[in-house]
Parts: structure tokens; C-alpha cells; sequence
């Protein structure tokens, strides 16, 4: 699709046989990338073989400068009767002028209520952070003095709604904007799941993965692609571009 700055991915295992095989799928992404920096979240994070964990959750590639990295659990509600399991958020402050990414993997059915709210925190986080940032400066450095964090974000990832459901009306509120209108205006979100696996999704293509960007991003928004010819994943690759 291009050559990119930020790469972002979600479900990454490692060391557990119960996914590819038991690969390092983090070590596979660092080779493939030796110009990207990596930043790994774990969801689960469980004893392996050995010395080894067993790990599952998100990563960022970044070949821009990363200032600070936050990792978020999102909450996991316990209800019975349907299939979750705990899911993890990674928000990073990158490149210069800075701006903040995020992205997460949602569990469906009535647990996405919940992860909705962590989104809904993340894109809020700035104007908390902007209030400290006003306070008086301390009377000498510290190493815990504050990284900026600014309000711009870019947050993404399959979210597990389609686009007419209540919860894509209630996550694309200001001050998040849908980044597929800001490049494409009216032309409907394309299928980004189910093209190739019908075992799964049996209904067929849907859009379920998204980019939500604040107003100042949306302005600088130069592209939205998908890839829909590639069958690796039941979920296709989607490249935004922005205008420095």
C-alpha cells in the first residue's frame, strides 16, 4: 500500500502454541520493519515455556520520534452467555509537530459498550493534560516533569460496530470526526471485513475498522485507502495519509 511511517497492528502473539504455531509474531514484525521502532501492549500476558510469556495484545511500528507511550486495559466487563476476553489499547505521542495515535481492538456483542467509554476517555485525555500544562512551572527540572500530549488524534482499529449502529454515531462525536468522510465525503465506508472468510462471516463484506481523527487532523487528511485484494486476514488493511 505504500511506505508509511506509523504502522499499527492488533492480535499480535507471542510464544503462545495456541496462535501461529507459537511464534514470536512481534520478533516477525521487528524483522520485517529493522527501520521501526516497536512498542508492544499486552492484553493477556500468562506463563509459557520457560523463561517465555505467553502474550497477546497491539502493536505500534513507528519510524518517527515516539515522546511517550501509554497502554490502556480496557474494561472487561464479566457478562456470561457471550465470547470476550480482555482487550488492550496503545496511545503514543509521535513525530513533530506531535500527535497523539490510538488504537484498539474492541470484543463485540454487549462488551463494546464499555471499551467505547476508554475511547471516548482517550480522546479527552488532552484537555486534561492541557489544564496541567497551564499550572506554573516547577522551580527546578525533574525527571518526572511532563511529555506534551497534545489534543491531536489519530485513533484506529476495528471497532466492532457497523456504521449505522448507535455506537458509530456516539464514538464519531466532536471532538472526533470520521476520517473516511474527511477523505471521501459521501462515498459509503467499504466492506473491511468478512471478504474471504465466510466461515466466520458468513453475511459477507461489512465495514467494522475505522480511523477517528480530531478536527485539526481532519484537516490535514491527504488519503483513506483500503486494500480489499488481500486475503491474509479476515479484516483488510486500511493507510491514512496526512499533509504535513
Amino acid at each position: 500500500m505504500g511506505d508509511s511511517d506509523v504502522l499499527c497492528f492488533q492480535e499480535v502473539a507471542r510464544n503462545d502454541p495456541q496462535y501461529a504455531d507459537g511464534a514470536d509474531q512481534l520478533a516477525e514484525l521487528q524483522a520485517l520493519f529493522p527501520r521501526h521502532r516497536a512498542f508492544f501492549g499486552a492484553a493477556l500476558d500468562r506463563p509459557g515455556t520457560g523463561a517465555e510469556r505467553r502474550q497477546f495484545g497491539n502493536l505500534l511500528l513507528s519510524r518517527l520520534p515516539v515522546l511517550q507511550v501509554f497502554f490502556h486495559l480496557l474494561p472487561h466487563p464479566a457478562e456470561g452467555g457471550i465470547k470476550h476476553m480482555q482487550r488492550q489499547a496503545i496511545e503514543a505521542v509521535v513525530g513533530h509537530p506531535p500527535v497523539r495515535c490510538a488504537w484498539s481492538r474492541r470484543t463485540s456483542s454487549t462488551t463494546r459498550r464499555a471499551p467505547r467509554g476508554a475511547d471516548r476517555a482517550a480522546a479527552r485525555a488532552a484537555g486534561e493534560v492541557a489544564e496541567n500544562e497551564a499550572r506554573p512551572p516547577k522551580p527546578a527540572a525533574s525527571p518526572y516533569d511532563p511529555v506534551p500530549r497534545p489534543a491531536s488524534l489519530v485513533l484506529c482499529g476495528d471497532l466492532n460496530f457497523l456504521p449505522h449502529e448507535d455506537e458509530f454515531r456516539a464514538l464519531f462525536a466532536p471532538p472526533l470526526l470520521d476520517a473516511w468522510r474527511s477523505a471521501r465525503g459521501a462515498e459509503p465506508h467499504p466492506p473491511s471485513t468478512g471478504l474471504y472468510d465466510r466461515r466466520q462471516w458468513p453475511t459477507g463484506g461489512h465495514c467494522r475498522d475505522y480511523f477517528a481523527v480530531t478536527p485539526d487532523v481532519a484537516q490535514r487528511v491527504a488519503g483513506l485507502s483500503i486494500d480489499t485484494t488481500t486475503d491474509a486476514s479476515d479484516h483488510q488493511p486500511l493507510r491514512l495519509t496526512l499533509h504535513d
